[in-house]
């Protein structure tokens, strides 16, 4: 597979590009990402399903804007695709000729099972999805749906309800309560179309409105960490403000946290939003920051007929180890590190009742404890906890990033770092859970750090951890003892002592 791979997305809406660029045989990330709102369906639905000229001439200009930044990444492998907007036009094949021949681009128009499908996969692969789920991707033209089972994708289906074909159909002519109620009833039409297993209590947003919407809610709740992928809520607490959206006059969606470029469509896809997200009888949200371009590019990396990473693997913290770790023998030297925290971590859970639902936090922040060394040894804690923050993305929970990244920016004796922990105190443990996993993390590097790979055994009695090893842990000493405890406990050594005899 080339290093470089250009993914280009022609929606109804918008047409957007991607660059992604492989660091191993499953470690991959984003170096370029470009965005135009073409509207290539504006005026279609109106006129039969017609790409109209002014649709065709900003798709052009896009396409060929994307084909010059292709050049200039030097890509080898470039996927194109198109979705409702060309599919539902008659002179959409004659649009891709016309393109093949004026650009040298060739378009594939994937139909909505296939697109539907294409979201389905990079969600299955790059979000924490636990249980059954359903995506939601509303396009310009369509909304394409994916059946999620017990982590595989069961069943795709595609509706004819997208913003733009909303707009047109029903907003275009008249904004008022009517118009509402028309495009409702139109909606509910097609959604009787809907298979009745697409039921789930968890709805995956993908796509500009699902995103839009997330935001918002974020902002109406001073939400502390800026990241829409995983971002999580429950419905029932938003229902009123989506309503607010649907009914509001185009100058009160700034007051409901709206950003101008999303007013044209917004209220259709809410009102589309809410109306799946009932029928579909779904209690939670979960927002995808990923969507059909990343499922073209995973389709393409990953192996059928699952397209799914290996269940050991994480794309995120394997993209991160192969750029940002440099360090020899990384692999071993993690597992070594995480051998020493699991003992530690097993007194832990029996003297103090310490939950054991925070070992993959914790294993994780172990294995990329050296990453921020690759910038600069002096305030690597620093770099490692800004890498995390904005590179740790797939497959976890938010409250997983921040107290993985959390972790990271610990340095020092003191076992909190209380501008972080007061920032982001509702998405992180309770403080005296934290002071825990913090003393476990840092003593297990420190161990480490001061060692050959020693063995380390632990033994808690009487109030006293005493740590065992095979090797001296002559420099480890000094800065254990300053460390400060979560409880008031002793640490001792009993360790090998590498001085020899001498006689002068």
């Amino acid at each position: 597979m080339p290093k470089r791979t250009a993914i280009i997305d022609i929606g109804s809406n918008s047409a957007r590009l991607v660059i992604f660029e492989r660091s191993s045989r499953f470690g991959f990330h984003l170096i370029c990402e470009q965005k135009s709102k073409v509207r290539i369906g504006e005026g279609a639905y109106s006129k039969e399903g017609y790409l109209q000229p002014i649709g065709i001439e900003r798709a052009y200009l896009a396409l060929d804007s994307f084909v010059q930044t292709i050049k200039k990444y030097h890509v080898k492998k470039v996927i194109s695709v198109a979705t409702s907007a060309l599919r539902d036009a008659p002179n959409g094949e004659e649009f891709v000729r016309w393109i093949r021949q004026e650009l040298n681009l060739s378009i594939k128009i994937i139909d909505g099972k296939e697109e539907a499908k294409l979201g389905a996969i990079a969600a299955t692969n790059l979000l924490p999805i636990h249980n059954d789920a359903i995506t939601v991707d509303i396009g310009g033209g369509s909304c394409d749906m994916a059946l999620i089972c017990n982590g595989v994708i069961s069943e795709t289906y595609s509706l004819n309800v997208g913003t733009v074909r909303i707009k047109e159909l029903f907003f275009d002519k008249d904004n008022g309560t009517n118009s509402i109620a028309n495009a409702r009833e139109y909606i509910a039409n097609e959604l009787q179309k809907l298979p009745p297993n697409f039921r789930a209590k968890l709805a995956v947003g993908i796509g500009g409105t699902a995103r839009t919407l997330s935001k918002g809610v974020m902002k109406r709740h001073n939400y502390p960490f800026n990241k829409l992928h995983a971002f999580h809520y429950r419905i029932d607490g938003e229902l009123p403000y989506f309503n607010d959206i649907i009914y509001a006059n185009i100058s009160d969606l700034q007051n409901l946290y709206i950003k101008k470029g999303r007013y044209d469509t917004i209220k259709e896809g809410t009102l589309i939003f809410v109306e799946i997200l009932k029928t579909i009888q779904a209690q939670e949200v979960i927002t995808s920051g990923v969507g059909v371009r990343e499922g073209v590019f995973l389709k393409d990396l990953l192996q059928a007929p699952n397209y799914k990473f290996p269940a050991t693997l994480n794309p995120s913290l394997k993209s991160i180890l192969d750029r940002f770790d440099d360090l020899t023998s990384k692999e071993s030297q993690a597992s070594h590190r995480i051998a020493v925290v699991s003992s530690l971590y097993t007194i832990f859970h029996k003297e103090f009742a310490i939950d054991i639902k925070y070992q993959k936090e914790l294993y994780t922040a172990l294995r990329l404890s050296n990453i921020g060394k690759t910038l600069r040894i002096y305030d690597a804690k620093k770099h490692a906890f800004y890498i995390s923050m904005q590179e740790l993305n797939f497959g976890f929970t938010h409250k997983e990033m921040i107290l993985i990244s959390v972790l990271l920016r610990m340095d020092g004796n003191s076992l909190l770092y209380k501008p972080l922990c007061t920032t982001y105190k509702a998405l992180l443990p309770k403080k005296e859970e934290l002071k825990y996993l913090s003393f476990m993390y840092t003593l297990s590097l420190l161990l480490h750090d001061n060692s050959n790979s020693a063995n380390i055994e632990f033994v808690y009695a009487n109030n006293m951890l005493t740590i065992y090893s095979n090797q001296s842990l002559y420099h480890a000493k000094e800065n254990i003892i300053l460390l400060e405890r979560p409880y008031p406990f002793d640490i001792v050594f009993e360790d090998k002592k590498s001085m020899p005899k001498y006689n002068f």
